[in-house]
């Protein structure tokens, strides 16, 4: 029997090549298509483990050939929860460059650990004691850093056009994938990069697709936090933050859903069970999301989602029901099952002009 070979497909040059064109893949099982089809973009699958990889690429290589970074000189300073720090740890040392990473105790164990495999340094910082935030102290120690480093260059992740431009790629394969442009897209906002790269090559294509950005309870990305969320101490890291990001542009969200942790472990869960994907805590945030407002989508809608990392960074925490327990008191159904699709109460408001929708838990 003769069989035909597969097409030729030249080897990537290097590891950064081959960052980008992650596969989109049905969540039918989830999701049953009767209503409507969801397709989920699987960045965990970049070679550093997140959509991150594609940020990173973006800042790095652009800050290379400016001469702002220069291999066996230059140190790379980063306020991190752990995916853009892996990042950038893989392509510095792919292009011979230090990395100090600030982090705080969120981080997971696994992410730290493959930072430092990398060679990078990884600062731990604790709360700042004015906002009793971690964001603002880590903004605080990169600061000091680029003041006595010599060399040292700030990526900036959440004020960086260069990153958000990146993503500008993750839409395209999305819509590439696919026969046509998405109805409704769902994804984490965290520094807003992806939120503003996907937003804009759908503004400038005029395409109809209708996105939802999900956030964290707590966070202020989208606007102060309401009374009843600021009990709320975020443990899952990789979407919401403590301050607005400038990458943020009034607009880029048609609606803004807010998860809780537990509702990110839910998520995280039911793709496992359901799907045999292991994804990363905000995936679960995107997945609790969808189920939380699949009554607002009109039958026969097309969605996708964008799921930012893999799951085998919280194994300690996510997939480990000892840690579930101790901290929400209660675990998520083994097969996966969540409570019906329901309407979001309170339902969802409209907020100042020019701002989304948004829904709470």
């Amino acid at each position: 029997m003769t069989t035909t070979p597969p097409p030729y497909r030249r080897p990537a040059p290097d590891v950064a090549a081959s960052i980008g064109d992650t596969p989109l893949v049905a969540l039918d099982r989830l999701f049953p298509p009767d209503r409507f089809r969801v397709h989920a973009k699987l960045e965990g699958l970049n070679p550093g483990g997140s959509v991150k990889d594609r940020t990173a690429r973006s800042i790095v290589e652009h800050a290379l050939a400016a001469g702002d970074l220069v291999p066996g000189i230059s140190t790379v300073v980063e306020s991190t929860s752990g995916n853009l720090g892996i990042a950038l740890a893989q392509l510095c040392k792919l292009h011979g460059l230090g990395l100090v990473c600030v982090t705080d105790p969120r981080a997971t164990r696994q992410n730290v650990a493959v930072m430092r495999a990398y060679g990078a340094r990884v600062e731990c910082v604790e709360r700042d004691p004015a906002t009793g935030e971690y964001l603002p102290a880590r903004l605080a120690r990169v600061r000091r850093l680029l003041a006595t480093l010599p060399g040292a260059y700030w990526p900036d992740q959440y004020a960086n056009e260069l990153g958000a431009r990146a993503h500008r790629t993750t839409m395209r394969e999305i819509c590439q994938a696919l026969p046509a442009p998405p109805d409704h897209l769902f994804l984490a906002a965290g520094t807003t990069g992806t939120l503003r790269g996907c937003a804009e090559y759908v503004r400038d294509h005029a395409l109809p697709t209708r996105i939802t950005a999900v956030d964290a309870v707590g966070s202020v990305i989208f606007g102060p936090a309401e009374p009843w969320e600021r009990h709320h101490r975020r443990t899952v890291p990789g979407h919401g933050a403590a301050l607005a990001p400038p990458l943020l542009r009034p607009g880029l969200a048609d609606r803004v859903v807010k998860v809780t942790d537990y509702e990110c472990v839910e998520g995280c869960r039911a793709l496992l069970a359901r799907e045999s994907v292991l994804a990363g805590g905000s995936s679960g945030g995107v997945v609790a999301a969808l189920r939380r407002t699949a009554g607002l989508l009109e039958p026969g809608a097309s969605v996708a989602v964008v799921l930012p990392d893999r799951g085998d960074r919280y194994l300690d925490t996510v997939y480990r029901d000892s840690w579930v327990q101790a901290t929400f008191g209660r675990l998520p159904s083994a097969d996966g099952d969540a409570a019906p699709p329901r309407t979001p109460a309170p339902g969802p408001r409209t907020a100042r002009a020019g701002h989304p929708e948004r829904t709470a838990p």
